[in-house]
């Protein structure tokens, strides 16, 4: 079996991020994750939610998390040996446990805490392993996890709910990532905003719409994601929504705003 870290070239660092939780962020890591690995890229994604949410719903044991993201950033252990592969081809997994959840506290006196996964990705770089992708499930929180996420990532993803509220929830993100990129990370940005769990039927996910273009316009993106019963189910059975059922509307969704990603990327 083949490395899962072979070299491939420089990756593309995304972070899936919103402090708010019940957002849609890990289903949106795992099904556009498994969406660009469906059309041959190779994808990492790091699960850095204490909750391990993207890990089981990838359907990897808690037994199986042998070393995890709390290893590679408080441990310092080489990236590649926490990395599992998926039942998804191309996509492969760096696992959490709710150990993530002292983290904070573990590294307190590190004066370089919010760079030790930075610190991690480039050491496999030098070891000459590398993905096209790397995707960071976001713990719900603005905490020391989401500053490493964003001070290695090169963009953001935000999932946003359609419901009240949802610009000034935002708003937090928007100056985080500002004060990361004046002090971490110049070169971070906004990749994109999703609308999530959208109703075409309810009047108040037309009005979030219209409010969210009207005041950040390109950076939402075309595609919304819905509310749908088979984007809840899938996680239970420990496989992404796109192969749970390839034709539900979640799944089509986000095959569709990968394909959006992707193109922006061209």
């Amino acid at each position: 079996m083949p490395n899962p870290l072979e070299v491939i070239g420089k990756s593309q660092i995304i972070s899936v991020a919103n402090q708010k939780g019940g957002v849609g962020k890990t289903t949106t890591a795992i099904n556009l994750g498994t969406a660009m690995a469906a059309v041959g890229k190779r994808v990492l994604l790091i699960d850095l939610d204490p909750q391990g949410n993207a890990s089981t719903g990838l359907g990897v044991d808690v037994s199986d998390r042998i070393y995890t993201t709390y290893d590679v950033l408080v441990d310092r252990v080489p990236l590649e040996k926490a990395i599992l592969e998926t039942g998804v081809p191309n996509l492969f997994l760096a696992p959490a446990t709710v150990d993530l959840s002292s983290a904070d506290v573990d590294l307190v006196h590190d004066q370089r805490r919010v760079l030790r996964l930075r610190m991690a990705i480039d050491e496999a770089r030098q070891s000459g392993h590398d993905f096209d992708y790397i995707m960071i499930d976001c713990p719900p929180s603005l905490n020391l996890l989401t500053l490493n996420a964003l001070a290695c990532s090169g963009s953001v993803i935000v999932p946003l709910q359609a419901e009240f509220f949802a610009l000034e929830g935002l708003s937090q993100l928007m100056l985080t990532i500002r004060e990361v990129r004046q002090s971490l990370n110049p070169v971070l940005k906004i990749e994109g905003i999703v609308l999530t769990m959208f109703d075409q039927r309810n009047n108040l996910s037309l009005q979030v719409e219209k409010d969210v273009r009207d005041n950040l316009g390109d950076l939402v993106y075309e595609t919304k994601i819905p509310r749908n019963v088979r984007l809840s189910e899938a996680p239970s059975f420990g496989i992404p929504a796109i192969l749970y059922d390839h034709k539900s509307r979640g799944s089509i969704a986000y095959q569709k705003l990968a394909a959006e990603i992707l193109r922006k990327a061209q």
